[in-house]
């Protein structure tokens, strides 16, 4: 297999954090990549860092017109892919590039189809309590329906072979899109493989973006798509 790797970031209101992360990405040990970055209609100065600092770096920026949310932001992502893999990669600095091997080498050598990195695999769990309550819930809820034996439905480190992702439509526009690629690939009768991953947890405070609303619409979707 060719073992070039599609970095998708979907990325909004992140003026603080895109470089950093852009700069991570590109030291990763991973030769043959390419980076593609959506903007989901950035409000706080992201678009003016992209422009002026980060376009000459990377593979691919794309401005979404109006904001419309991670998941249709990885849609957009997932559709200009060229890799033989891709990997999804957050915006901002709660998890680290330098995992890459060992979430996508399992796929490239033709060991696994689908690769999730968890937070929680074999180590000790990370986060604030709260976040942690819901993504075990959650989890739990996800591996009862797709019949998976995940500890991290919700991870950001997703990695998929390129034709199975782009087979995919995917229909949530917000963080729907973790519980419905988990139960989508489930239904294909694809494994997930997971390994444990770095995580850096930060706060609603710090600038993150899931609530409240998007873990009951995480529910629905998890009783819809199974």
């Amino acid at each position: 297999m060719n073992r070039k790797l599609s970095i998708v970031i979907p990325c909004y209101n992140e003026k603080e954090n895109i470089r950093a992360i852009v700069d991570a990405v590109l030291a990763s040990p991973i030769e043959d990549k390419e980076l593609i970055i959506v903007d989901d209609c950035s409000t706080d100065g992201t678009r003016s860092v992209l422009k002026n600092e980060i376009e000459p770096l990377v593979s691919r920026i794309i401005y979404h017109r109006t904001n419309q949310g991670k998941g249709a932001s990885l849609r957009t992502g997932f559709r200009h892919a060229t890799g033989e893999v891709v990997i999804i990669q957050d915006a901002d600095m709660e998890y680290d590039p330098g995992d890459y091997p060992r979430v996508v080498d399992p796929i490239f050598d033709g060991k696994a189809d689908v690769v999730y990195g968890s937070r929680f695999l074999k180590q000790r769990r990370k986060g604030y309590l709260v976040n942690r309550l819901a993504n075990q819930m959650l989890t739990a809820l996800s591996n009862g329906f797709t019949h998976q034996k995940l500890t991290d439905m919700e991870t950001c480190y997703k990695a998929f072979r390129r034709d199975i992702i782009q087979s995919i439509e995917i229909e949530e526009n917000r963080f729907g899109f973790e519980p419905e690629i988990t139960a989508k690939i489930s239904k294909k009768g694809i494994r997930i493989m997971e390994v444990p991953i770095s995580y850096d947890p930060r706060s609603m405070k710090d600038g993150k973006k899931i609530g409240v609303k998007d873990g009951l619409r995480a529910i629905y979707v998890i009783c819809r798509y199974h």
